[in-house]
């Protein structure tokens, strides 16, 4: 039998983190479709992040993205957040945008192209100083198009040497997250694809380097929930990009294309002890045609379903038919979760924690979508400007 009061007391500690590009306008390669009210400074970014937080109460961090987030005083932004109950998450480094990374940044045949990248990887370890925050997360469009454009093992030595040189710089208490991705912007080579690659780096430099899978970074058929098995066996999953994916890297509403593979990623999670606060959990979606913050509580919640989903496996039910070779019996364990509805309990969770049972319901009553279109006006939006 599975303890509901330990299932209540999980989720009311589960932390999301939400990303502050997600709050900007955003799109594909083709277009960006604008949105009235959107942010178009990091603090007003901070405002939104605030109120998802305040009506979903399990996203107290913001993710960072440099340059896309630069401030004169990150001290000062830190303290702007406290002052409205979030707090400032993982600083994402930025290394794919300039015209000098067009062959590749830290990888970059180009000495001096790879020390620009490097100081900007430094430069986010000192964010990372003034604002307290944790984890510098690392994703690299470093590849090659065609065979023989670059040297593929060279490549390799260059991102070792890159990186041992950030590992070096990080202060007690911080970590490096290094995220891989299989294709584009590279399609011969890219040079962190999977989480092996991402394993060994991360394993050569030390306990501080840990693994980031985003969910929608694997080709079609992927059994994710595998590799966080194997990563939290391992002591190496520093965190999640949670979205969804149907063809590519799509970056849709986590649990959009497939509901129960996040569940069975979150039973993984739960099984190894990685609801605990060394497992980072972050959304990383880009909200082109939905409204933002609906959208951005729309995937707190998801997240919050598969969870307590997750933690409604009978467990010890489960261990026995695995251990009499009873497949049909172990299947229906999980399944048995999976169906479960557990939204009149998450209700009640989100009462016993002083929130409103409804998220969106209390977010469309609050008034804040129509605050923010009528207030900000002018300027420039934040967002992708593609």
């Amino acid at each position: 039998m599975t303890d509901l009061a330990a299932v209540k007391a999980a989720l009311k500690t589960q932390a999301v983190e939400t990303p502050s590009w997600a709050y900007g306008n955003s799109g594909t390669r083709f277009k960006v479709f604008a949105q009235a009210g959107v942010p178009r400074t990091a603090q007003e970014k901070l405002q939104d992040a605030a109120k998802v937080h305040e009506f979903t109460g399990v996203a107290p961090t913001v993710a960072l993205h440099i340059p896309w987030d630069r401030v004169d005083d990150y001290t000062a932004l830190a303290k702007y957040a406290g002052e409205r109950g979030v707090r400032l998450g993982a600083v994402n480094s930025n290394t794919f945008q300039d015209d000098d990374y067009r062959l590749g940044s830290i990888c970059h045949p180009d000495a001096a192209v790879r020390r620009k990248a490097l100081g900007h990887l430094l430069e986010c370890v000192d964010i990372m100083d003034a604002t307290g925050s944790r984890d510098l997360k690392l994703w690299f469009a470093d590849g090659t198009n065609y065979p023989g454009q670059d040297d593929i093992r060279a490549r390799q030595d260059r991102l070792a040497e890159g990186l041992a040189e950030v590992y070096a710089r990080l202060g007690d208490g911080q970590r490096m997250l290094l995220e891989y991705k299989f294709f584009e912007p590279a399609f011969y080579t890219t040079d962190v694809p999977d989480w092996g690659t991402a394993y060994a780096h991360c394993l050569k430099l030390g306990p501080k380097a840990q693994v980031v899978v985003d969910t929608g970074h694997h080709a079609p058929g992927t059994n994710i929930e595998f590799i966080v098995a194997t990563l939290l066996r391992e002591e190496r999953l520093g965190g999640f990009d949670f979205n969804s994916r149907f063809y590519a890297d799509d970056d849709l509403m986590v649990g959009a294309a497939d509901p129960f593979q996040l569940f069975r990623i979150m039973y993984e999670v739960v099984r190894g002890g990685g609801l605990s606060a060394r497992v980072a959990f972050m959304l990383d979606q880009c909200h082109n045609i939905e409204a933002k913050i609906p959208a951005i509580i729309r995937s707190v919640m998801n997240v919050q379903e598969a969870t307590a989903k997750a933690l409604l496996v009978d467990r010890s039910a489960l261990a026995a038919a695995q251990a009499a070779g009873d497949v049909l019996d172990a299947n229906a364990v999980l399944m048995d979760a999976y169906n479960t509805d557990v939204r009149p309990l998450l209700r009640q969770v989100r009462e016993e924690m002083g929130r409103d049972p409804d998220p969106l319901a209390a977010y469309r009553r609050s008034g804040w979508a129509e605050k923010v279109v009528a207030e900000r006006v002018g300027g420039r939006q934040a967002g992708w400007d593609a």
